[in-house]
């Protein structure tokens, strides 16, 4: 990977654009990033295609929704003519689509307004760091018949560091979905920390079943994403104190149908696709939206409802006080055959008390997710999205891997 040092030399060569049409916005960004690199502004998307026209930027900075043609628009146009620019959008929107666009329009990142300046720097080295990784390999390449010998050492070093790209690209695209899963969460102030701490109780009990690296990386997403479609559900129900009227409940039941239409299409979420679809299913039939029954129903949908009872259990919810893990034990072992797998119900009762405490605990750290997931399987994962899908992260990868 480039040094520090490096990338400190060239800081003053590097040339970014800063797209928004506030200017505040504009002005707080390119005061903040012109001590290290040279800002040029621009107020629209229209103005940013003039400059573009007359001179090479290395990075581009773009909000979303401007007046005129959007971020959008210019990100798209951004990876047709100009590919080697690599692009950063940076919006007030939390909503998921607005994210989940971004990356299908070729952006590196995903900024949220009000931004911490720190991590919007942060998030600058990082781009253009991949971007110095891809120049170098091609250079590489070029050079690669006059000078074999000289640069085996040289792909050595770059393969390094295109795994650890790779990591970083796996990290980021999954902090934007925790992210996108805490805003929803946010709605809602008595489930927050849920969507982590199920995440990290059904890795666990899907790591005690035997579940390859592969299918835990499926996992995580289906468990992290699994309500990720009550963003289709209006609030008046999604937050109403008391029972739900028959009507209520079948708007609510939707947020199934509303998850698979968010996520579907998207290679890098396919994997999700069960849990988002099948969570309220019940081992015994009853659940819904298919009735599905026994192992009928995907495996990680099913280590998913055992992780999200017991979590549900063992925290405060408006109408009762946590229980503790004794309590939620029994409960899901007097619902083994009914509600839940009596097999998964059979490893998760495998899992110590107080490994569980410590799960809880550290829940919503990376190194604990690092612990169960092996870093060489994520980088697989990654690479298998590129053979064989169409979505955004293969047009990221195709930089990568040439």
């Amino acid at each position: 990977m480039p040094s520090m040092s490096k990338l400190m030399q060239k800081r003053k060569e590097i040339s970014i654009l800063i797209v928004d049409d506030e200017e505040p916005i504009r002005r707080l960004l390119a005061t903040y990033l012109s001590d290290e690199y040279h800002c040029v502004t621009a107020a629209s998307a229209d103005e940013a295609t003039e400059l573009l026209g007359k001179h090479a930027y290395n990075l581009v900075m773009s909000d979303i929704t401007m007046p005129g043609a959007s971020g959008f628009d210019l990100c798209q146009l951004i990876q047709q003519a100009y590919p080697e620019t690599v692009i950063i959008m940076v919006s007030g929107m939390t909503d998921i689509h607005y994210a989940i666009n971004a990356i299908r329009h070729g952006a590196f990142d995903y900024v949220t307004k009000p931004f911490d300046l720190a991590q919007v720097l942060m998030s600058v080295d990082r781009a253009l760091r991949y971007q110095m990784l891809v120049e170098a390999k091609r250079e590489y390449e070029q050079s690669l018949e006059q000078a074999v010998k000289v640069r085996t050492q040289e792909l050595r070093e770059l393969n390094d560091s295109l795994n650890q790209t790779l990591e970083i690209l796996y990290t980021n695209y999954r902090a934007t979905l925790r992210a996108l899963a805490g805003a929803l969460e946010a709605r809602d102030v008595e489930t927050r920390g849920h969507s982590d701490r199920v995440v990290a109780y059904s890795l666990r009990i899907g790591r005690e079943m035997g579940l390859s690296h592969r299918e835990l990386i499926a996992l995580e997403q289906g468990a992290l994403l699994h309500d990720i479609g009550k963003i289709g559900v209006p609030d008046s129900i999604l937050l109403k104190h008391g029972a739900l009227t028959s009507e209520e409940w079948a708007q609510m039941r939707e947020h199934i149908t509303y998850g698979l239409r968010i996520i579907g299409g998207i290679d890098f979420l396919k994997g999700a696709a069960p849990v988002v679809g099948q969570h309220h299913e019940k081992f015994d039939g009853s659940g819904y939206p298919a009735c599905l029954r026994g192992e009928a129903i995907h495996i990680n949908a099913r280590i998913f409802a055992v992780a999200d009872a017991y979590d549900a259990i063992t925290s405060d919810r408006p109408y009762r006080a946590s229980q503790p893990y004794e309590n939620a034990h029994a409960e899901i072992a007097r619902h083994a055959g009914g509600h839940f797998d009596p097999r998964v119900v059979k490893a998760f009762s495998a899992i110590a008390k107080t490994e569980l405490a410590d799960i809880r605990r550290i829940a919503n750290s990376e190194d604990y997710i690092e612990q169960i997931i092996d870093k060489h399987e994520i980088r697989s994962f990654i690479v298998a999205l590129k053979r064989g899908g169409t979505g955004p992260l293969n047009a990221h990868l195709a930089g990568l891997a040439g």
